[in-house]
């Protein structure tokens, strides 16, 4: 690892969502969110991750949001590209095809369905890292993949290879994200991505977030994590007890669906579009949706 006790990955990230028109990437509106978001003090963006739908896109797609991101962006945040895969060689070869590609990074997945061993993570993670020099960043949610990276596994991941920065921690377990936090190296990162825990795990010494409900109110997500850097912890805590009951109603239903549902409304995309096997929110969750909008006085964007 870097000799550095500061991670190189740290503050709030945004899982960029993908918007669909008539079955097709609404570019536009794509650009649009990303104008939004870069109104507000965010820290980073990840394209084609789960949050954008990437495992229902395809190669020419992929590409043409992260020409769309990297434009819109102009270098004001670092962007990283959503790549996963349960077939290590094949993975390992699409990074390779990307090193032309505008991303700063990677947001890796554990392989999916095949629920390797520990070894087995441990070695599909050092090859994911040597397809490419830039930094690679471990997604443990093992309630999607089916296996869970235990922390000594990371941590020997981490250890293993200097471009290998962090993890998104989506354990799952309070207690085994505490003692990763505790037990992490020098310049290792830990971003929780349980919307639900963004403010216990700043409290417990978290970097930061990488968080799909932070498409809407931004800046608030930025400054619970300022106030508790400050030691503000009263003020931060008050406004998470603002956010809580819609980060909740955003996981109400899968993911994304919540959120399209809200920037359809807000008008930040043209539709609430998803691919299947994603669906659209449901009658009463919408109904619900529109309400906490409208007693939040959630005002719509004007189009750009």
């Amino acid at each position: 690892m870097t000799d550095t006790t500061t991670p190189t990955l740290s503050g709030l990230w945004i899982p960029l969502i993908t918007p669909f028109r008539d079955g097709r990437i609404d570019e536009a509106s794509f650009a649009r969110v990303i104008r939004h978001l870069l109104g507000h003090p965010v820290d980073g963006l990840i394209v084609a991750a789960t949050t954008g739908e990437g495992l229902t896109l395809d190669w020419d797609e992929t590409r043409r949001l992260v020409e769309i991101a990297a434009a819109t962006v102009a270098g004001r945040v670092p962007l990283h590209l959503g790549m996963s895969g349960s077939d290590t060689r094949a993975l390992s070869v699409r990074i390779e095809r990307t090193r032309d590609w505008p991303v700063e990074g990677y947001l890796v997945p554990s392989p999916a369905y095949v629920r390797p061993s520990q070894e087995g993570l441990y070695r599909h993670f050092l090859a994911v890292a040597d397809a490419s020099e830039r930094p690679v960043v471990v997604y443990n949610i093992p309630y999607r993949t089916g296996v869970n990276i235990s922390n000594d596994t990371l941590l020997r991941i981490a250890g293993a290879r200097s471009n290998i920065v962090g993890v998104k921690d989506c354990s799952a377990d309070p207690q085994q994200s505490v003692e990763l936090i505790g037990r992490r190296p020098p310049g290792f990162a830990v971003l929780t991505g349980e919307d639900a825990q963004y403010f216990s795990a700043l409290t417990h010494g978290a970097d930061g977030g990488i968080t799909a409900s932070a498409h809407v109110n931004p800046g608030v997500f930025a400054k619970i994590r300022r106030d508790l850097t400050a030691g503000e912890t009263d003020r931060a805590r008050a406004a998470w007890h603002g956010l809580v009951d819609i980060v909740r109603l955003f996981f109400a239903e899968p993911n994304p669906a919540p959120v399209k549902h809200w920037l359809w409304r807000q008008g930040l995309i043209a539709s609430p579009e998803l691919r299947l096997p994603m669906t659209g929110v449901t009658a009463a969750l919408a109904g619900r949706l529109d309400r906490m909008m409208q007693a939040r006085g959630a005002t719509r964007v004007a189009a750009e």
